[in-house]
C-alpha cells in the first residue's frame, strides 16, 4: 500500500492529483466520466468581482502536441459563483455519497484591491470544501499600465502581500512562465506570504490560417498548453524548488504517469491534469495507478518522498 496524502502547504490532500484551472469548469461538469476519487483537488474556472464575457469566437485551435487558447478568462463573477456554482459542487457530491475533492478557486483582477476583494468574499463564504485560494497573475494590471502583474516582481510582491493581509485561508499563487528567470518571481511569492506556487501557466503562442492569412483564433495570441509544454514546465519546477520552500502545485502536459512523475522528482509537491482530460476523462484513474505502482515498484511509501528525490551527480 502506498500513503497517497500530499500537503500543499497547510492544505491536505487525499492525492497528488488536481485539476488545472480553465480546464475541468466550476467542479461538476465531468461527473459521471471523471473517477473523482483519485483527485485531491479541484481547481475552478478564474472568478473575479464581476461577470467577464471573455474573448470573441473562434477561441481556440489544436496543433501538433496540444492546443492553443484564447478564452479569456470567462467567468460569472464571484457572487454567481458562490450562489450557484459552489452550491451545486455540494449538492452533486451529497448526492453520490462520495467526499468531494478540495476544491481551489482561480481568482483574478484588473486591480490589486480587486484580487484581495475576491480573496476574502471566497475565504468567508463558509464553504467547507473550499480549502485555498489561487492568485492568476497572468491578467492585465490595469493600475500599471497595462503589463501583467507576473511579469514585475515588485508589484507581484505587493500583490500577494496586499490579498495575504487578514486572509486566513491559504494562498497559492500562479505564476506566468514567460519570465526570462523565474526565481525573482518565486521570491516575491514567498517573502509576500504565499502559501504556495502553481506553475506553468500557457505559453504565448499563435496559429495562422494561411489560406485566409488570417489569426486562426479571434484574439490574434493564445496561450499554448498540451504536451509540446512539457519539458519547459518541468525545467520551471525545477528552478522554482531550488529557488524555495514553497510548495509547487506542478502543471503543463501531464498526459500519462511519466510526466506526472517527473514534476514531483522535480520538486512538485502536487501535479494538476489539464488539456488531456478533454480528450481522455480516464487519464485521471490511469495517472493515479501508474503513480502508485512506481512507488511501490521504487520502493517509496508514500507519494510525498517523490517530491525533490531527482538524483544529479555532484
Amino acid at each position: 500500500m502506498v500513503d497517497m496524502c500530499v500537503d500543499l502547504g497547510p492544505v491536505r490532500l487525499a492525492t497528488p492529483l488536481a485539476t488545472a484551472s480553465g480546464t475541468f469548469g466550476y467542479g461538476t461538469e465531468y461527473m459521471g466520466a471523471v473517477d473523482y476519487s483519485c483527485l485531491g483537488a479541484v481547481t475552478v474556472k478564474g472568478i473575479r468581482l464581476d461577470a467577464w464575457p471573455g474573448n470573441p469566437m473562434p477561441r481556440h485551435a489544436e496543433v501538433p502536441g496540444g492546443m492553443v487558447n484564447a478564452i479569456g478568462l470567462q467567468g460569472p463573477g464571484v457572487g454567481m459563483f458562490l450562489n450557484h456554482y459552489a452550491p451545486l459542487y455540494e449538492t452533486a457530491f451529497e448526492q453520490t455519497g462520495i467526499k468531494p475533492p478540495a476544491m481551489i478557486v482561480n481568482i483574478w483582477g484588473g486591480t490589486v484591491e480587486e484580487y484581495a476583494e475576491v480573496a476574502h468574499i471566497v475565504a468567508g463564504s463558509g464553504f467547507s470544501f473550499i480549502k485555498a485560494i489561487e492568485c492568476n497573475v497572468s491578467c492585465p494590471n490595469v493600475k500599471s499600465g497595462g503589463h501583467t502583474f507576473g511579469h514585475d516582481p515588485m508589484i507581484l510582491n505587493r500583490l500577494v502581500s496586499t490579498v495575504r493581509k487578514d486572509l486566513e485561508m491559504p494562498l497559492i499563487v500562479k505564476l506566468a512562465p514567460n519570465v526570462p528567470d523565474i526565481t525573482p518571481y518565486v521570491k516575491a511569492c514567498e517573502d509576500g506570504g504565499a502559501d504556495a506556487i502553481s506553475l506553468i501557466n500557457t505559453i504565448p503562442a499563435m496559429v495562422i490560417d494561411i489560406e485566409r492569412r488570417k489569426p486562426a483564433i479571434a484574439n490574434k495570441t493564445g496561450g499554448l498548453s498540451g504536451r509540446a509544454i512539457h519539458p519547459a514546465a518541468v525545467k520551471l519546477v525545477y528552478d522554482a524548488h531550488r529557488a524555495s520552500k514553497l510548495p509547487i502545485l506542478a502543471m503543463g502536459g501531464i498526459y500519462e504517469a511519466k510526466d506526472a512523475i517527473e514534476f514531483m522528482l522535480a520538486g512538485a509537491s502536487a501535479v494538476a491534469l489539464g488539456s488531456a482530460i478533454f480528450s481522455n476523462p480516464g487519464v485521471v484513474r490511469e495517472v493515479y495507478d501508474g503513480i502508485t505502482e512506481y512507488c511501490s515498484r521504487h520502493g517509496f511509501t508514500a507519494v510525498r518522498e517523490l517530491t525533490g528525490a531527482l538524483e544529479i551527480d555532484a
